[in-house]
């Protein structure tokens, strides 16, 4: 473990002598582990030393922190504070230093684990979550938009009282969805509160509830599928995004390989996060993507670009870490796994950095569906790349199948034969 020490030998003694000695070295050993750097270190055990500070003027005991207790610090003694110098005051730094805090503590059993709200509509929708996961298999991000927009109905009807289901008219459904819809730019976008809704009240109807009058309350917007063109790069702006890869910078190489792996292979941005070593097979070129969007694990091959762009990020940029992930986080907590959201802030910048107009990810993947029809690629090979489970999906490509649709273009009326 790294040799911390303070700038400022009250700090060191408000710790030593506070409700928190007995625990500083398990923190100090928790932020060590985590990677994280020796100034961090030093800010975050500042920030502790004032909350130890604070305890022992007002003769709180240990067993007493909770979250509560943090806010109560960070909301109402931070911005009054006047307590004597040396203190931070830096409510993002004191903030991060107690969240650690919260986690040792409870990982050494010293203070309670954090409470469990229990009214009704808590409690329900945890057992809908457990219906979700085990019995309908629902990925992650779908169970929190259904929680969450079921969460809000069944609030707003009962409070913190007990839920009675037939108490749920249809009117309220409908008042409810046309409340939901405001919160979408495009009504196309208010299915998920229609999917989430109607998923809730047939989980209730095979728990025996009357409920066939809530599920048609609502129905699906207009969705005309096929009716647009998908949006896709340009040749010329993929040559520029290809040459503005390979620059010298901050995360730069592990950028350069995940623009490419969205880029030559489509993927989706969950699908690179998610990305393992153990993945990649280097002598056979190929990669298996495991648990994707269609429910299975599908082989790649591993074109030399994107293999070329991984490789160099393993050797030269990628940090040490225990997990096996293919991306890792290059800021403490460096075990942390990431998550969609890197990969989707990642290509934003190289579009940056490109000079082009976009912010979304998936443009990628569509701009790699079009680059394989333009080189000659069928609409069933398409669909194999991309890893769609029904051709309907992919057929609307065949709008930026240039090379086929000239070929069954009709003479325009009038013109000469």
């Amino acid at each position: 473990m790294r040799d911390i020490r303070f700038c400022h030998a009250d700090r060191a003694d408000w710790l030593a002598t506070g409700p928190l000695a007995a625990q500083l070295d398990a923190y100090k050993q928790h932020l060590t582990d985590g990677g994280y750097a020796a100034g961090t270190i030093d800010r975050y055990l500042a920030g502790l030393a004032h909350l130890s500070q604070w305890m022992r003027r007002r003769r709180i005991r240990l067993e007493r922190i909770d979250e509560a207790l943090v806010a109560e610090f960070l909301d109402d003694h931070l911005p009054r504070c006047r307590c004597q110098a040396p203190v931070v005051r830096i409510r993002s730094d004191v903030s991060r230093a107690l969240g650690h805090l919260l986690v040792v503590l409870r990982d050494r059993g010293a203070i309670a684990p954090p409470a469990v709200s229990q009214t009704p509509v808590d409690l329900e929708l945890r057992r809908y979550g457990q219906y979700m996961t085990e019995v309908r298999g629902l990925a992650p991000k779908t169970r929190s938009i259904a929680l969450r927009i079921v969460g809000r109905l069944l609030r707003l009807r009962f409070g913190d009282g007990p839920i009675d289901i037939a108490a749920i008219k249809p009117d309220h459904v409908r008042r409810f969805f046309a409340q939901q819809a405001k919160l979408y730019s495009k009504p196309v976008y208010t299915g998920s509160v229609v999917a989430s809704l109607r998923g809730y009240f047939r989980y209730r109807g095979s728990l025996g509830d009357t409920v066939h009058a809530l599920v048609g309350a609502v129905s699906y917007p207009a969705n005309w599928q096929l009716a647009s063109l998908p949006k896709a790069l340009k040749p010329e702006e993929v040559e520029r995004l290809i040459r503005s890869l390979g620059q010298i910078g901050l995360s730069q190489r592990r950028a350069d390989a995940i623009v490419r792996c969205a880029l030559d292979l489509g993927l989706r941005s969950c699908e690179i996060a998610r990305l393992h070593l153990d993945d990649i097979d280097w002598e056979a070129g190929t990669v298996m993507l495991r648990h994707t969007k269609g429910r299975r694990d599908d082989v790649l091959p591993l074109p030399a670009t994107t293999g070329k762009a991984i490789a160099a990020y393993l050797r030269l940029e990628r940090p040490k870490t225990v997990h096996r992930a293919v991306f890792a986080r290059h800021v403490a907590p460096r075990e942390q796994l990431v998550g969609p959201d890197l990969v989707r802030k990642t290509i934003r910048q190289a579009y940056a950095r490109a000079g082009l107009p976009y912010t979304r990810s998936h443009l990628l993947r569509h701009t790699m569906a079009s680059r394989l029809l333009a080189s000659g690629s069928s609409l069933k090979e398409v669909a194999d790349v991309l890893r769609h489970r029904s051709l309907n999906t992919t057929l609307i490509y065949a709008k930026l199948d240039s090379r086929s649709l000239t070929e069954v273009a009709l003479p325009w009326p009038g013109s000469a034969p």
